[in-house]
């Protein structure tokens, strides 16, 4: 839709074209990690403040754990994704994209909802299929504190997210490969 100047009127729309939603299984990265973090700023509640790198922080919040950090393997990460589509389909979201990884999850989703709220499903509904095919201890917690929602409020943004889950998160298709591969004696030099 454009306005009367000719312009695109997206951030018009009550909700944007897609979200893309990230969560991280538990302890796989604390604040003050080399890698930065997100810690929510005293004034309000929808300002953040990027916690720069601090090894005493980071020590300190590792020895406060009380299980070790989560790591998904293939098994579970085919859970894990099973679990988001069955949400969207359910709810009647549209999955543009889902990548499972080892520590963190990736989706862009398309709803007429907060993202809260699907993030707070697909974490819910994932644990429980993990729990009930026995690929995870009740016991334990699975995921992290928190989310990465990005509002996606043009098609170019969607199609960027959706080749940024879907192919710029280590290339699968070659993992996949190098799995069935066996050397062939002309492949030894």
């Amino acid at each position: 839709m454009l306005d009367d100047y000719g312009f695109e009127t997206y951030e018009e729309n009550e909700f944007p074209q897609a979200y893309l939603l990230t969560f991280r299984t538990f302890g796989t990265w604390l604040h003050g990690d080399i890698r930065w973090s997100v810690g929510k700023s005293p004034r309000s509640k929808r300002e953040s403040r990027l916690i720069q790198p601090n090894v005493p922080l980071n020590e300190s919040m590792s020895e406060e754990m009380n299980q070790p950090p989560v790591v998904l393997n293939r098994r579970q990460r085919e859970a894990v994704e099973l679990a988001i589509n069955e949400v969207c389909e359910h709810r009647g979201y549209s999955l543009r994209a889902v990548n499972a990884r080892t520590n963190h999850v990736h989706s862009v989703v398309t709803a007429q909802v907060k993202p809260e709220g699907i993030v707070n499903a697909f974490k819910a509904y994932s644990t429980r299929k993990l729990r009930d095919e026995n690929l995870f201890p009740r016991n334990l917690k699975v995921w992290s504190r928190g989310r990465s929602r990005r509002y996606l409020w043009k098609p170019r943004h969607v199609i960027g997210a959706i080749d940024y889950v879907l192919y710029s998160q280590g290339w699968v298709p070659f993992e996949d490969w190098m799995a069935t591969w066996t050397p062939a004696e002309d492949d030894c030099d």
